[in-house]
């Protein structure tokens, strides 16, 4: 404890580190007020009595999950950095089977450049169209005892256009929010973003958690199993997260004039888990959809009745939902791990496996053991992704159930060790010792 201590107090003698948490902090508190400022011309109180049961386990469930809140709270923010992230998987999908975005990946910082503007341009098409859906829903959304959300004298194309203007350009805002955490903060803004929304709801999950203890529904001895079972959990994720597969890679030696080069052996980590988050947000997308079709057609009996085989607890959903997390683990690491550009770019390097010719074969090994080592990866995040729903079986509320796995506990732990190895690897620059004695984590990447 005393050595976290030390670690703590070395951050805040580190002036630059200093100030970009601080600014970082700053940027991220403007994006919690702006998700709790409502649209112009809706009813906030009516429209938490509407919304209070009506997104759970749909899309705009998810949806609100990434807008930390602001989505159900119809606010300013209520897109959230969803445009962004869609535009960019887009784009980054286009460069896997369109070659003129190939041609920008491999362009450097220039084609980087490129990209990023047409994520830009991508984000507010994307957010406009989100904007009109939204304004539609909220228009069409009435309170329990009949009052509309948005008042009959606001509706119409004015409040449609001023909606879509709003969103937009709160989209815009937070983006740029992001990108300047990323410049000037510390860790990567866009994921900041969307984890302080996630972790914005822990203390209501806690609440609830009390409520159901001091009730008498669970005694204090089964909770007390619950929060150790979710520290074993976060430290399952950790230890995935963190762990690759390291390949050698041997150099050989050349002489340029009177000096060496090469002759050295380095590593190509390659991680158990790739894709990241990503195939839990892809399947989970897929999945809620039926569920979302369904809540359009309350009184249809038939309908109704096909919904129990799509509800979150169900034995068919989570079976589905595993299986679909598996197979796009793999689709979304053949996107985003090419072998033969790496093979390509060690030939020319003058790098070879020991063991392995270059060229095709060295592509093969490498495709080999990256798909040997996704296995295992994909049934965990399979695992973990499920688990929400197998907590809620057992008497656990789905609020807190949500951070024993699934998306919200994956992007938490990921987003952490992101940032806290750069908060290392600027601890370690200006000659302080990290968390760990050594100035690193243990599992740290790339050691």
């Amino acid at each position: 404890m005393s050595r976290l201590t030390d670690s703590l107090r070395n951050i805040f003698k580190v002036e630059d580190l200093r100030k970009r948490i601080l600014y970082a902090a700053g940027l991220l508190i403007v994006v919690r007020i702006g998700a709790h400022i409502t649209l112009p011309g809706v009813d906030a109180s009516l429209l938490a009595e509407s919304a209070r049961n009506q997104a759970q386990n749909t899309l705009f469930g998810l949806y609100d999950l990434f807008a930390g809140g602001a989505f159900q709270n119809a606010a300013v923010f209520a897109e959230g950095i969803m445009p962004y992230i869609s535009a960019s998987i887009v784009i980054q999908l286009l460069g896997a089977v369109v070659p003129y975005f190939q041609k920008l990946q491999k362009e450097g910082e220039e084609g980087q450049k490129k990209i990023t503007q047409l994520t830009r341009y991508g984000t507010v098409l994307i957010s406009a169209m989100q904007g009109w859906g939204i304004s539609v829903r909220l228009q069409s959304m009435t309170a329990p005892g009949g009052l509309p959300v948005v008042p009959d004298v606001v509706r119409g194309l004015g409040f449609t256009m001023s909606t879509i203007i709003v969103l937009t350009a709160g989209t815009i805002f937070i983006m740029w929010l992001g990108e300047q955490i990323t410049e000037k903060g510390i860790g990567n803004g866009i994921s900041l973003i969307i984890t302080i929304g996630i972790i914005a709801r822990f203390p209501n999950a806690i609440l609830d958690e009390y409520q159901i203890v001091s009730s008498g529904t669970r005694g204090f001895i089964s909770e007390l199993v619950i929060i150790v079972l979710m520290i074993g959990i976060i430290a399952s994720i950790i230890f995935v997260s963190e762990g690759t597969r390291k390949i050698p890679v041997q150099y050989a030696k050349r002489v340029v004039g009177r000096k060496v080069y090469g002759g050295v052996t380095q590593f190509i980590p390659i991680r158990v888990n790739t894709a990241g988050v990503m195939p839990i947000i892809f399947a989970q997308s897929i999945m809620f959809v039926p569920q979302t079709i369904l809540t359009f057609f309350p009184d249809n009996e038939f309908m109704q009745s096909i919904s129990g085989y799509f509800s979150y607890t169900s034995w068919i959903y989570s079976a589905i939902y595993a299986l679909m997390i598996i197979f796009f683990t793999y689709f979304y690491t053949a996107i985003a791990f090419n072998p033969n550009d790496v093979s390509d770019n060690m030939k020319k390097s003058g790098g070879f496996v020991p063991g392995i010719r270059p060229g095709q074969h060295t592509a093969d090994f490498i495709d080999s053991i990256l798909t040997k080592i996704t296995l295992p990866g994909s049934i965990f995040l399979a695992i973990v992704a499920i688990l929400p729903a197998f907590m809620v079986r057992f008497g656990v509320s789905s609020s807190f159930a949500s951070f024993f796995g699934g998306t919200s506990l994956l992007i938490i732990v990921q987003v952490a060790l992101e940032t806290v190895h750069q908060i290392e690897s600027q601890l370690v620059m200006h000659h302080y010792d990290g968390f760990m004695k050594t100035g690193r984590l243990k599992s740290r990447r790339y050691s």
